[in-house]
């Protein structure tokens, strides 16, 4: 009994990665971009007010750390988010650099969540959330690799 224990909870510990993990992020673009050239993935850029976005919370919430999103996004998509947050420290680099982003882009809202190819063609450009979950969201996205 004690070795059926042991193992049951030593397996309980390996799926932790995979089943109740986090996605990886990136904040860095050309990083991310790099990445998903070598790897033939997607690049899904999240532009988020993290702390202050009831709407950016909600999909973060429902989608973004949904067990079945993170483990579509392991295989398939290199994350990037980029940030703007009101009551958040956040490096003079980092500011610089998203707020470049946000021009490159033309972000006006948030969220809006941008797909690129690995050569970082935009593929797909969503403003908002509208409540969809993280079945939905892949579906929109497995369209997109074709």
């Amino acid at each position: 009994m004690k070795k059926i224990l042991i193992c049951g909870a030593l397996a309980g510990l390996l799926a932790l990665p995979v089943f109740g993990g986090e996605a990886e992020w990136f904040t860095d673009l050309p990083k991310a971009q790099a990445k998903a050239k070598a790897e033939k993935k997607l690049v899904l850029m999240d532009f988020t007010g993290s702390d202050w976005c009831p709407p950016c919370k909600a999909l973060k919430k429902n989608v973004l750390s949904a067990p079945d999103f993170i483990g579509y996004a392991a295989k398939n998509l290199v994350l990037v988010e980029v940030d703007f947050p009101r009551h958040k420290a956040q490096p003079d680099g980092l500011k610089k650099a998203n707020q470049a982003l946000s021009g490159r882009f033309a972000i006006d809202s948030y969220p809006t969540v941008i797909v690129l190819n690995g050569e970082g063609k935009q593929l797909h450009k969503s403003v908002g959330y509208g409540g969809e979950d993280s079945k939905a969201f892949i579906a929109k996205l497995e369209k997109l690799k074709n």
